[in-house]
């Protein structure tokens, strides 16, 4: 069996699963949802764990350990042994789903060696699904709950998306992408040294894991990321991204981001669009 037949098995069950957590999620959000708020003053609602309880039951049949930001309290000591594993997000961008923006996803990634196998972005409000497969490519299906019959058909995706990256547009400059919450004096002089390699250079802002979602379609060249992240919020970004042939480098290296380590928080990153190069002034 190839490595690719390996992970088909697993997709279908994995699709249908953010489709069925983008549901529960698309309820509250039609709703007067209460917010509470964590630990660490990230905000929680009942989509959160709507999600989370529908994803880890899709996937428990599979047998695969999974590791999902409402699920987290797993020590290192046990999660060491998993070589292959789920990484999770239930819903990515919950300060975008509290301000109702539309620009909240579900992540969804199969990492083996602490690297993305496969990954999977569905983005709710706009239902449309992102998925990469590494060796393989990645596909963007668009009204893809009708495509899939709400996940009935999950294993007819290949047919149902389009291949990505798609043709660039005429006259579209190089294009940053970056959080619309976190920008810090790192992310500025980076985005300034940038402007001195590319003329002219233009910056949006996107929620969640969308900003990798644009690096593979095509819509933007990079998204620098000097502020921590979890393991959750990239994983199947970096695997959509990737299958590509993007990149995800830790910030100031050209090393991988890689996951399940023990201190689940992401050093600062660089993602990359396929073909784009820094030069060291950048």
């Amino acid at each position: 069996m190839s490595e690719f037949d390996d992970i088909r098995r697993h997709l279908p069950a994995a699709l249908a699963a953010a489709l069925a957590a983008g549901r529960e999620i698309l309820a509250v959000y039609a709703s007067d949802f209460v917010v509470e708020t964590k630990a660490d003053d990230s905000p929680l609602t009942a989509a959160d764990m709507r999600a989370h309880r529908v994803i880890r039951d899709a996937l428990a049949p599979i047998g695969l350990p999974l590791l999902s930001e409402e699920g987290r309290q797993i020590p290192y000591s046990e999660r060491c042994r998993w070589d292959r594993l789920w990484i999770v997000d239930p819903l990515d961008g919950t300060k975008e789903f509290v301000s109702r923006n539309g620009e909240f996803t579900v992540n969804i990634a199969l990492v083996e060696g602490q690297r993305p196998l496969a990954g999977i972005i569905h983005e709710p409000v706009a239902d449309r699904l992102y998925l990469g497969v590494r060796g393989q490519g990645a596909w963007r299906i668009d009204a893809v709950s009708q495509r899939l019959a709400g996940g009935r058909k999950a294993a007819q995706w290949e047919a149902a998306g389009v291949r990505l990256p798609l043709p660039r547009k005429s006259g579209r400059p190089f294009t940053v992408v970056g959080s619309r919450r976190h920008a810090n004096a790192a992310m500025e002089d980076f985005v300034a040294g940038l402007r001195r390699q590319w003329d002219p250079l233009n910056v949006v802002a996107a929620g969640s894991a969308l900003k990798f979602c644009r690096l593979a379609e095509g819509e933007a060249d990079i998204y620098p990321r000097p502020a921590p992240t979890m393991e959750w919020d990239t994983a199947a970004g970096q695997g959509i991204l990737e299958a590509v042939g993007g990149r995800v480098w830790i910030w100031d290296s050209e090393r991988p981001l890689v996951y399940n380590r023990p201190d689940l928080v992401n050093p600062g990153f660089v993602a990359l669009a396929p073909g784009v190069a820094l030069t060291p002034s950048a």
